[in-house]
């Protein structure tokens, strides 16, 4: 039986849970593209923080980690991305120590115990598949989330979710997958690091900015359509 609250429970959690484990989703992003991806998204927001987390029955991991060493794993019912699983939405806190009503003593505990103050988290799923964690930025400070910067941690995200579905999928045919995966996997590694370093040159070049100015999320959203694109064509089928 389940440790969990059961208001922490979505009402799919027992699909969940098996999807989460068959298609072995935590030993996926292990994987070091997927540290590639949360060092773009902390870039991008300016953020210390970013963090893929995955939701499991009681404990929720952290496979891919930018700016909190050490913090691999939590209880669940202590994590903030289990708010945005129970609730299948993105979510934001502006300031975590204002909006605490959605949250359990736990987290709230938890978030004061790492001096966290603003979180926001956008669901990963695998296709037609219920949520199974989140693609996270977390600061120690609060701060404001424009509705472009949302939007466009959300297309992170589905990349993300992309990646995993394409490597399960490549990993899963008996003969040329892992061979496929390779490619791809080192096509998405130097184009994730490229667009790194081309938001820390707009960065140096013209300040960092809160809210990210749209000029900038417009050129990194037209990136991702080609990282997109990269991944559509390497689907495995």
């Amino acid at each position: 039986m389940s440790a969990t609250p059961a208001p922490l429970l979505p009402e799919d959690e027992p699909e969940r849970l098996r999807s989460l484990r068959a298609n072995e989703v935590l030993p996926t992003l292990i994987e070091p593209v997927f540290e590639e991806f949360v060092a773009l998204t902390a870039q991008v927001f300016s953020l210390p923080i970013s963090l893929i987390a995955v939701v499991e029955e009681d404990d929720v991991y952290y496979p891919a980690n930018h700016g909190m060493p050490g913090n691999d794993q939590q209880p669940r019912v202590e994590a903030l991305c289990s708010t945005a699983v129970q609730q299948s939405r993105a979510v934001v806190y502006h300031d975590l120590l204002l909006e605490t009503a959605a949250l359990t003593p736990e987290a709230v505990r938890a978030a004061e115990g790492n001096e966290l103050r603003f979180y926001a988290g956008a669901l990963l799923r695998l296709p037609n598949q219920p949520p199974l964690g989140t693609l996270c930025i977390i600061d120690r400070q609060p701060r404001t989330l424009s509705e472009a910067e949302q939007q466009l941690l959300e297309q992170l995200a589905a990349l993300v979710s992309q990646a995993i579905a394409v490597r399960v999928t490549c990993l899963g045919q008996p003969t040329l997958g892992v061979e496929q995966w390779e490619t791809v996997r080192a096509q998405l590694q130097e184009e994730l690091r490229e667009l790194t370093a081309l938001v820390r040159y707009l960065f140096t070049r013209h300040g960092v900015q809160v809210p990210v100015p749209a000029e900038l999320l417009t050129q990194v959203s037209r990136r991702l359509s080609d990282i997109k694109m990269l991944l559509d064509e390497h689907r495995c089928a």
